[in-house]
């Protein structure tokens, strides 16, 4: 309890961008690149967006967002049209504040994945994402969460969940994709 005067002091947050990569595939669908994390650090498994930590020689986030991207899945920069910068989010127990860029971009022949960072890729539709048969509610347990913690998930048609800061995003950017108000 704070005495009298005293400010609470607001947890540092770990500076990170992401990627939301959106393009349409030969149908005419509009699709969203994920990745799914590689067994290591503390996404580990995890399905999200390229991106991660800024590093000092980033000049800015959206050079984060651009850099680790190509790192991660080889998309070039001049496969990437930036539309919009989105609202930062906080990760809600790794301590990571988050500032998305949305992007039309442009598939390459073959992804290039980064070794035991990236363990594969995925192109879900929009549709496919605001499905509400999809929607879920879930239990899931992890090494720091070992009693389990409910959460909003989409479960995929591999049979894999996406979940967390990357479905919180989504849902607030899906409507608006899919009304339009951006050109992809």
């Amino acid at each position: 309890m704070l005495e009298r005067g005293e400010r609470a002091i607001a947890p540092r947050r770990i500076a990170s961008a992401v990627l939301v990569p959106i393009f349409r595939d030969e149908q005419g669908e509009l699709r969203v690149l994920l990745v799914q994390r590689g067994m290591r650090g503390v996404h580990a498994g995890q399905l999200g967006f390229p991106g991660g930590k800024r590093e000092p020689t980033d000049r800015s986030l959206l050079e984060t967002a651009l850099r680790e991207t190509e790192e991660e899945v080889g998309l070039a920069r001049d496969r990437i049209e930036i539309l919009t910068s989105l609202d930062p989010l906080d990760t809600r127990a790794t301590g990571y504040r988050v500032h998305p860029y949305l992007a039309r971009i442009i598939p390459p022949p073959r992804w290039r994945l980064a070794e035991g960072e990236i363990a594969g890729i995925l192109t879900p539709t929009l549709q496919a994402l605001t499905d509400p048969r999809a929607r879920q509610d879930r239990e899931l347990s992890f090494a720091d969460w070992p009693k389990g913690i409910r959460v909003a998930c989409v479960l995929l048609d591999d049979g894999r969940l996406l979940w967390g800061l990357t479905l919180r995003l989504l849902d607030s950017l899906l409507p608006r994709l899919l009304a339009g108000e951006w050109a992809i």
